[in-house]
């Protein structure tokens, strides 16, 4: 066994060398060539049909890896690993269900919705409810809700995609350059002074990269980037894992050191300087002066006055092992020294009482910042496990993909494909960040690049540098697979579902084209402006948005295809009462004072549960209350008509 001595020290992506970055680029010169090979599928071909579903063709491999893809998103390599790193092994209970998600997923709907889809020629999701209902202004509303929770996911999205490139970058000498530029811009500006320039230089980078090879490419692009991307992603998980546990000394030596750490304090301190314009970033290590010296790490930048004093929140290393590990440079820290900590105002653990006690990062609840019943308590976790299992079958982005493969055999295939690559992703994952407090503490004031910079740390400390491009790509490819996937559902939302069927049916091929070429650039620019000013935690945005897209798309969807007396009042009580529910939760944290991403919980039940719970009542009370469908409706989608046969039998 190691000892706790022979820990690697973090480093910056600087360490790994420019191989990496080469790496990185040939990656994504890959997805370029990909996009390009595409987009010569769209010509002679029914542009909407092969722009947004690829002509129905998808195989398993490619059914699989697009799926799996695109459900791992920025919140699978960004924000599933900060919350690991914040609250230890009780994240192996929160996600555990994901195993089973595509079974319920891909098994609940994939056959019966691709039959549909087939028999009506529905391009899209609200293709289907408009015919299923022959409703234009359901179909509008369906529309509306999608583009509204999609927009919302590509913020947290694009803002993951800027923060990988951030580490990925790091010292290169050329960024540094434009990043000097950048800032200066943004410091003439009235509107974006305040702006990080290398946030603000790499969303930029990030959102023309995946706006552009999107457009270009189409549905095809899309899908085989997935998989590309959803093989690079495996390889990372797979190549990370056992440098992890080597570098921290074996698992059993990680859990024992983990079954003794304490988390953070919170903190507020006064910092003085007597150097004019210095730049003290978020992320910034100090300590004090007296013996033994306190350690801090500051959560924001610090705004200093004429005085040259400066507030700040962050952290304090309170860990007896982390403080150990750093006074001894076992860890690399390098504290600002110019800098000096004029007074602490508060250092407070966080809200959950076990907070103070060793063991808390590896029993449940695990520990919490803010929550006095600490991060995931069992009735919660139930609700987690429902979450992933069930609310997952409700993504209209999942649904997209189950209107495109080509027989019943590749479903059935994927089924159990997507199961296995799902579990050789999170489970490691769940190893990988729990050993990463060992080797990157600290990382709580900005726990969403704990996934690039332990992929750069691991590869740096083995002298691979050149292997931390790949392992970088894939959290980027995570934010890629995803983003490209709802942009086009965004695109297909407002072209086929808004113009074609509502304002211009007879409109011509090359017309959808433009269309939808510039709606694809029109939102990513809108999201990039949105995605300026990002939330705080990933992961959170990603649960809202995951679990108001199933308060609002699982009830309709499943009752329109298996329940005949289903009707249009039905449809729309199901999927506003879901939705108005779920959002109302979300509201009401928001009112007392938990801030929006801590929503009201009845019996400790996540908002998904009660807002799907909601929505099917809705939509089973109100059906019964009203006309049933009509005859010729009802036997179009619920009847199969037999041929004759020679001698007259149906």
């Amino acid at each position: 066994m190691f000892e706790a001595s022979m820990l690697y020290a973090p480093t910056t992506f600087a360490a790994a060398g420019s191989s990496a970055l080469v790496t990185f680029c040939l990656y994504t010169l890959a997805v370029f060539g990909l996009a390009a090979l595409s987009s010569r599928l769209l010509k002679n071909r029914n542009f909407l049909n092969e722009y947004f579903l690829g002509s129905r063709s998808l195989g398993v491999w490619a059914l699989a890896l697009t799926f799996a893809a695109t459900s791992a998103s920025g919140g699978s390599f960004t924000g599933f690993p900060s919350l690991i790193y914040t609250h230890g092994w009780v994240l192996a209970l929160w996600i555990a269900s994901y195993m089973i998600f595509p079974i319920c997923t891909m098994g609940l709907l994939g056959k019966r919705i691709n039959q549909v889809a087939r028999k009506t020629g529905a391009i899209t999701v609200p293709d289907i409810l408009r015919d299923r209902f022959q409703s234009a202004s359901f179909a509008l509303l369906a529309t509306a809700l999608l583009v509204f929770f999609t927009c919302v996911n590509l913020v947290g999205q694009f803002k993951a995609g800027s923060m990988i490139l951030q580490t990925l970058l790091g010292e290169n000498a050329t960024y540094q350059a434009l990043r000097g530029i950048v800032g200066n811009f943004l410091q003439s500006s009235q509107l974006l002074a305040g702006l990080d320039p290398g946030y603000f230089l790499c969303l930029l980078t990030f959102g023309v990269a995946v706006i552009i090879y999107t457009t270009w490419g189409g549905f095809h692009a899309v899908v085989w980037t997935d998989v590309m991307q959803g093989i690079v992603m495996v390889l990372g998980v797979i190549i990370m894992l056992p440098l992890a546990i080597y570098q921290v000394g074996g698992l059993q030596h990680a859990t024992e050191t983990l079954a003794q750490m304490v988390p953070p304090h919170r903190a507020e301190i006064v910092i003085q300087t007597d150097v004019e314009d210095l730049d003290v970033p978020k992320g910034t290590w100090l300590q004090t002066d007296d013996s033994p010296s306190r350690i801090f790490r500051i959560g924001e930048a610090a705004a200093f006055d004429e005085s040259g004093r400066a507030t700040v929140k962050g952290i304090e290393i309170v860990d007896p092992g982390d403080q150990q590990r750093i006074r001894s440079g076992t860890v690399d820290v390098s504290f600002e020294e110019s800098v000096a900590i004029v007074d602490v105002r508060k250092s407070t653990p966080a809200a959950y009482p076990g907070d103070a006690r060793p063991g808390v990062y590896v029993t449940a609840p695990g520990p919490d910042a803010t929550k006095m019943d600490g991060m995931l308590p069992m009735s919660l976790a139930f609700s987690m496990f429902f979450y992933w299992a069930i609310s997952g079958t409700g993504q209209p982005s999942s649904m997209v993909r189950l209107m495109a493969f080509k027989n019943t055999r590749t479903l059935r295939i994927s089924i159990a494909s997507v199961a296995m690559y799902f579990s050789f992703i999170y489970f490691p994952l769940v190893v990988i960040f729990c050993c990463s407090r060992l080797l990157l503490p600290g990382m709580e004031v900005e726990s969403d690049r704990i996934m690039p910079q332990m992929a750069v740390t691991l590869t740096s400390n083995i002298g691979a540098g050149w292997l931390a491009g790949l392992l970088v790509a894939a959290p980027f490819a995570a934010v890629m697979s995803t983003v490209d996937s709802f942009l086009l559902m965004i695109s297909s939302a407002v072209v086929r579902d808004y113009y074609q069927r509502n304002v211009n049916p007879d409109a011509s091929q090359r017309t959808l084209q433009r269309m939808s070429y510039t709606c694809t650039i029109v939102v990513g620019i809108g999201v990039v402006i949105a995605a300026l000013n990002p939330p705080e935690f990933l992961q959170y945005l990603i649960v809202y948005v995951g679990s108001g897209l199933a308060a609002c798309f699982l009830a309709p969807m499943s009752l329109a295809l298996y329940w005949k007396r289903m009707t249009t009042s039905g449809a729309f009580a199901s999927m506003l009462g879901g939705f108005l529910c779920h959002l109302s939760l979300y509201i009401v944290g928001w009112l007392r004072g938990d801030g929006f991403t801590k929503p009201m919980r009845p019996f400790s039940l996540d908002p998904v549960v009660i807002g799907i719970v909601m929505s099917f009542s809705l939509g089973f009370v109100v059906s019964l209350l009203t006309p049933p469908p009509p005859k010729e409706l009802v036997e179009k989608y619920f009847y199969t008509r037999r041929k004759k046969t020679p001698d007259g039998e149906q």
